[in-house]
């Protein structure tokens, strides 16, 4: 499916500027899953999906290692790790391009299709914002289905918007989201994956997606494809 939005304009930037508290205070992003980093994992998804000019990390620790991953590394702008909004604001005031594409470094399946939906449906709501929507894990087949907000396709222009918003110490991503023309975009589909949107936030939910998982080559970073390599 095409986005209609040429890859040269978009950016994907991987969120991984946490304090990692529900994992003990590590680095995130840098827990590996099938001896992969997860921030390299969320690399792998978005240029695997196709349509995007150019990646980048958000993080603030060990940038040394995240720029090993081959990528540009923005530290957030605001102080005292601000939460995804920081990463959003970081993102939006260093891109290039007109499109910003986040996710988060602890959801190591979210969808290969990512993009193209967002951008699909930001496009024909004429909106500023498209965040993905999933049912619940480990729910009932019709759970609610709930908004993923750092799952977002935004517009760079909302820059200004956000800025003043956190510089007013707000720091809820769906409260700023609100404020913005946004459109929902639910990942329920007969085909989708129920776990694509699942997100490793302690040790032991990584223990349990790792068990879970069953290798599959369009899931898996390049272990089976050649090794390490953002190819």
């Amino acid at each position: 499916m095409d986005s209609l939005i040429a890859p040269e304009d978009i950016t994907g930037l991987v969120l991984a500027g946490g304090q990692g508290l529900r994992m003990g205070g590590v680095d995130k992003g840098l827990q590996t899953f099938n001896g992969v980093p997860l921030a390299q994992h969320a690399l792998h998804r978005l240029l695997k999906g196709g349509g995007i000019g150019q990646v980048a990390i958000n993080a603030n620790r060990n940038l040394t290692v995240y720029a090993s991953f081959g990528v540009p590394v923005w530290p957030d702008d605001l102080a005292d790790f601000a939460g995804p909004l920081a990463g959003f604001l970081t993102g939006l005031t260093h891109c290039k391009t007109p499109y910003l594409l986040t996710v988060p470094c602890d959801t190591p399946l979210f969808p290969l299709d990512l993009l193209p939906r967002l951008a699909l449906a930001l496009q024909a709501q004429d909106a500023d914002i498209a965040m993905a929507a999933a049912p619940e894990i480990g729910k009932e087949s019709n759970a609610k289905v709930c908004p993923q907000p750092v799952f977002c396709l935004l517009r760079a222009s909302l820059r200004d918007s956000l800025l003043k918003y956190t510089q007013a110490g707000e720091r809820k991503t769906g409260a700023w989201a609100a404020l913005q023309k946004t459109v929902i975009v639910p990942f329920d589909r007969p085909n989708d994956d129920p776990q694509s949107f699942f997100n490793a936030n302690t040790a032991d939910e990584l223990l349990q997606l790792a068990a879970a998982f069953t290798p599959d080559d369009h899931l898996l970073f390049c272990r089976q494809e050649g090794g390490n390599t953002m190819d």
